[in-house]
């Protein structure tokens, strides 16, 4: 059995070269590559006839966040320029209010020529709608958090316009955040390649990116299949470029993302057997730590959404079968339970949606639950995403990688994309 916590990142290394990274992605979004991996075999196709490899009635559930403009810069009176990154909302905390707050708020950050920001506020003045606004931005130094990402600092910003939220400042002067493997500046296109066509809830500092590639006609193909469509939500954080530094991956430290299930995804789950196609790396990280949310709550019913946040390692360190299966008083819970917990939970609070966050990390060694098909592009070398592909092909990844490698295929966010069935 795999020794998760003692794996070498070095054994999941493959040589990348920039000129195989797409910079751009193509016109149309659906004529990318499509790998498929199909029981060990490895084929390829155009992503536009993906609909006609996938069952019928199948469940396909899609990360429906939305990126937003994080990237806010500021001049100084000196001429210095000052990067301000958001990376998590701090006051209110909510991302759904965040965005509608009006004033002031506050963000955890992360500051670029930081050593030029000694003190006092930042400012920046604008029009909204015709009108002059001022936004100033103020670093509290005695709320500083180190995160995986890297040292957040506590900003509180405040606009001296009542009638704009702090979606429509983003809005305006806000720049989206592509990828820094892209090595270029953000375009005017980014905005709009750079977001998937079913995007809804604001809140990412990164894309989706296997999303990137569906179109509406690829959509009403999979409705014309019977392919059952439904969303969840992660918030993706800058912290998913983070490299893998350390010798192994125990001494890596996962990122926290947050989640947003609603009562009807847990309905399909148990109509579906609990099995999902999932969309992106991100979808398999909320779906996947689903299971153990559930257990959680088998183990104290009383849990609450703070509690059932999953921790790096709580899927290897808990008690496991060898279906992977956590035994709690030395009985295994299956999956369907564990949903069946989760929706119970829902009911006895009278809630619509579980409200959560994930650290998980999954790496060869972990069993998949829920997750049995994954639609995915191709992820760094040596990165915690190309552990989790392996984890799912049971090692078997550098067949995938191979194939794609010699075929031209083109990588990373804006690159081609694989459908994987184990």
């Amino acid at each position: 059995m795999t020794d998760t916590k003692h794996i070498h990142i070095s054994d999941f290394n493959y040589e990348l070269s920039d000129e195989r990274i797409a910079k751009f992605p193509l016109q149309q979004r659906d004529h990318s590559k499509l790998l498929i991996y199909q029981h060990g075999e490895v084929s390829d196709d155009v992503f536009l006839n993906l609909p006609n490899h996938l069952p019928q009635g199948a469940l396909m559930v899609f990360n429906n966040t939305r990126v937003i403009q994080a990237r806010l810069h500021f001049r100084k009176e000196t001429g210095a320029w000052i990067e301000v990154f958001l990376m998590e909302p701090a006051l209110p905390a909510d991302y759904e209010q965040m965005f509608q707050t009006t004033g002031k708020c506050s963000w955890l950050c992360m500051v670029g020529n930081l050593k030029k920001w000694k003190e006092g506020p930042l400012m920046r003045d604008f029009e909204i709608k015709g009108k002059a606004l001022t936004l100033s931005a103020t670093m509290d130094r005695n709320k500083t958090m180190e995160k995986s990402g890297g040292t957040n600092y506590w900003v509180d910003f405040e606009w001296d316009n009542p009638e704009v939220n702090f979606a429509e400042i983003l809005e305006a002067v806000g720049e989206l955040p592509i990828p820094p493997y892209l090595n270029r500046a953000t375009q005017e296109s980014d905005k709009t390649t750079y977001q998937t066509v079913y995007s809804k809830i604001k809140g990412s500092v990164a894309a989706p990116t296997a999303g990137l590639h569906f179109t509406d006609a690829v959509l009403h193909d999979l409705d014309q299949k019977g392919v059952v469509r439904d969303e969840v939500t992660l918030h993706v954080g800058a912290g998913t470029f983070k490299p893998v530094k350390s010798v192994e991956i125990e001494d890596h430290h996962m990122h926290t993302e947050y989640i947003v299930v609603h009562r009807h995804t847990f309905e399909r789950l148990l109509q579906h057997d609990c099995s999902v196609i999932a969309v992106g790396t991100t979808s398999v990280r909320t779906l996947e730590s689903l299971y153990y949310m559930g257990v959680k709550l088998a183990m104290n019913p009383q849990c609450t959404e703070e509690d059932l946040h999953v921790n790096q390692w709580e899927p290897y360190d808990l008690p496991h079968n060898e279906e992977g299966l956590v035994l709690v008083d030395g009985e295994p819970v299956s999956v369907e339970q564990s949903v069946r917990n989760l929706l119970d939970y829902l009911n006895r609070d009278g809630l619509e949606a579980l409200h959560s966050s994930t650290q998980i990390i999954i790496a060869p060694g972990y069993v998949y639950k829920i997750v049995k098909m994954l639609v995915t592009n191709f992820h760094q070398p040596q990165s915690t995403l190309l552990l989790l592909v392996s984890a799912f092909l049971k090692g078997d990844w550098r067949k995938v990688y191979d194939y794609a490698l010699s075929h031209d295929f083109r990588f990373l966010s804006y690159g081609d994309s694989s459908l994987l069935i184990p």
